[in-house]
This record gives structure tokens, C-alpha cells and sequence, in this order.
């Protein structure tokens, strides 16, 4: 691909079709809870071991999605990187993962409430090697191919790996790759400050908040609001509302309104990543910008309909995969 241009947010992408995520590949414990929990004794739970974390889901979900070439760069410990590895290998990504040798793989307890009819679920986020990505792990080169890059909110809430995606963005903005973002955590937004992390996202083509992370980042009540502020800033702002669906504005105008799918929930986690992945897959594949949205509150419902962040592997364990 030639350098120069933007690529803005295409319905079809640049020429080259490769989609690269960089972000978080954590271990996910997952608890479902039908009864309250109760300090200082036992609620009964199902607990299962799951591959997850933001950056790694998205790309899972985008495979998933129909999309052929899914690459995700992101940092574990030597603890799970084979396990990691070989469920990205099963989804159909092409991991390039860095294995660190002094922190251990990132895990996250997710509680999620069966009980309430909604599956919310809450996370205690041990980071671990996940956030410790380097501008040495980084190469200008994985981009080679890649008409999509999309970056991990997470990534920024960390000096390290803040610096490993400024330099992937601007590495994608001189080759005119579309670049998307999704804030990731209201939480850490909140903790690292709303006005950084916008400044920290300078340049980025598509920004895809859950609506607290709109609202935080732009102190307006109401997904709709949010994001046709937000949408003055960036490009194309899609923003998700779990059971209320999503919006997507450009030039400060919401543009498109969608209703969620209806689905029993069973766990909410990874629903964001579901959509992210799908609507990118979608756009890449040259879909227009309502039809992207309603792939990604297709993916969204898929996602809370089963336990865990990612869809089912769709490469054997013994398959052919991709090395």
C-alpha cells in the first residue's frame, strides 16, 4: 500500500483487506453467581477458565465474522503463552505474541450476576504482562497488508504500552490504515482522566465506547448525545448500549439507531468485543455503515447467549489453523 492519505473509516477499506489488532490476551475466570454474594462465606458458582481479553476477543469475534486475515499482537507470560496461542490458532487468528519474561499472563475475575435477568458482570483486573507491551515489540512491518488497525483501550492506561500504540498509530496513519479504538473501561477512564485519553486517541478514525465510557468522556447524559459530541472529534463514533442497542454519528448527527437482538442472557462479558470485531470485520468487507452496526448487535447477542468473551473455536484442535 502506498503511504500519504487516510483511509478514513471505508465501507470496503483500502486495498488491503488484513485487519491487525493490537491489545490485552488475558486468562478470564468466570463466575456465574445465581444468588447474591455473601461477605465472609461461600456463594455457590459456576467457574469455568476461559482465553479472553479485549484486543484477543475482537479479533476471535472478527474471524468468527467471516473475516480471513486476523492478526492480534499482544504480550503474555511464559506461564500460558502456549494455551493463548493455540486458541488464537483455533479462532483463526494469526497471533504474534511476545512472551514476557518477568510478569505473568494478565487474569481477570469476572462475577457475573445470573440472578438480575441481565448477566452484568463485574471484573477484579490483574493486568500482568498484558499492558507491558513495548514500542520494542512493535514493527512497522505488521502492517504489511493491513487495510484495518484496531487498538485496545487498554493499552493506553499504561506508559509502556500507551507508547506501543502511539507508535502503531502513527505507523497506520502514514500507510493510510483506518484505526479504530474502543475506550475499554469506564473505570480506568475515570482513574487516567477523560482529557488524556482523548488527547491519547488523536487521529483515530473510529471510536467504539460502551455508552458509560460516552457519557464519562463527554459529561452528556444519553447515548445519542454522546456520541454526536463525540463524533466531532473522531471521524465515525458508534456507541453500544447492551440491551438498548446502538448509535452511530459522523459531523456531530447520529446517523444510524439500532435495536439490540433479543436473546436470553447467560454472561455479558466480551459483548462489546463481539461487536467491535464484527462491525470492523463487516466494514472491511465493504458493508455500509447501518449494516456494520446491525453485524455488531448480532455478534453482541451471540456473545451474552454463551459463557465466556470469545465464540466457539472454528479450527480443530488438531486442525490445520494458521502457523
Amino acid at each position: 500500500m502506498t503511504s500519504g492519505g487516510r483511509a478514513g473509516d471505508p465501507a470496503g477499506g483500502s486495498r488491503a483487506q488484513g485487519l491487525l489488532v493490537v491489545g490485552d490476551v488475558v486468562t478470564d475466570v468466570v463466575a456465574r453467581h445465581r444468588t447474591p454474594l455473601v461477605p465472609g462465606t461461600d456463594t455457590e458458582a459456576a467457574i469455568r477458565t476461559v482465553p479472553g481479553g479485549a484486543g484477543a476477543n475482537v479479533a476471535c469475534w472478527a474471524a468468527c465474522w467471516g473475516h480471513r486475515d486476523v492478526r492480534f499482537l499482544g504480550r503474555v507470560g511464559a506461564d500460558a503463552a502456549a494455551w493463548h496461542e493455540e486458541n488464537l490458532v483455533r479462532a483463526a487468528v494469526r497471533p504474534h505474541l511476545v512472551v514476557d519474561p518477568d510478569a505473568p499472563t494478565g487474569t481477570v475475575i469476572s462475577l457475573v450476576d445470573t440472578g438480575n435477568g441481565t448477566a452484568e458482570r463485574t471484573f477484579l483486573t490483574d493486568s500482568g504482562a498484558s499492558l507491558r507491551l513495548t514500542t520494542a515489540d512493535w514493527s512497522p512491518s505488521l502492517l504489511d497488508g493491513v487495510g484495518w488497525l484496531h487498538l485496545s483501550g487498554y493499552l493506553f492506561f499504561a506508559e509502556s504500552s500507551r507508547a506501543a500504540a502511539r507508535a502503531a498509530l502513527g505507523a497506520a496513519r502514514a500507510r493510510g490504515v483506518t484505526v479504530s479504538v474502543d475506550p475499554a473501561s469506564a473505570g480506568f477512564l475515570a482513574r487516567h482522566g477523560t482529557d488524556r485519553f482523548l488527547a491519547w486517541c488523536g487521529g483515530v478514525d473510529v471510536l467504539l465506547p460502551s455508552r458509560d465510557e460516552a457519557e464519562l468522556l463527554t459529561g452528556l447524559p444519553g447515548a445519542a448525545d454522546a456520541a454526536r459530541a463525540l463524533s466531532r472529534r473522531f471521524p465515525t463514533v458508534v456507541v453500544t448500549s447492551g440491551r438498548g442497542g446502538a448509535v452511530a454519528a459522523r459531523d456531530g448527527e447520529v446517523r444510524v439507531r439500532m435495536p439490540a437482538e433479543r436473546v436470553d442472557a447467560r454472561d455479558s462479558t466480551g459483548a462489546g468485543d463481539a461487536f467491535t470485531g464484527a462491525f470492523v470485520a463487516s466494514r472491511l468487507a465493504g458493508a455500509k455503515l447501518c449494516d456494520a452496526v446491525a453485524e455488531g448487535c448480532g455478534a453482541g447477542a451471540r456473545a451474552v447467549s454463551r459463557v465466556g468473551a470469545r465464540p466457539a473455536p472454528t479450527v480443530p484442535p488438531d486442525g490445520g489453523g494458521q502457523a
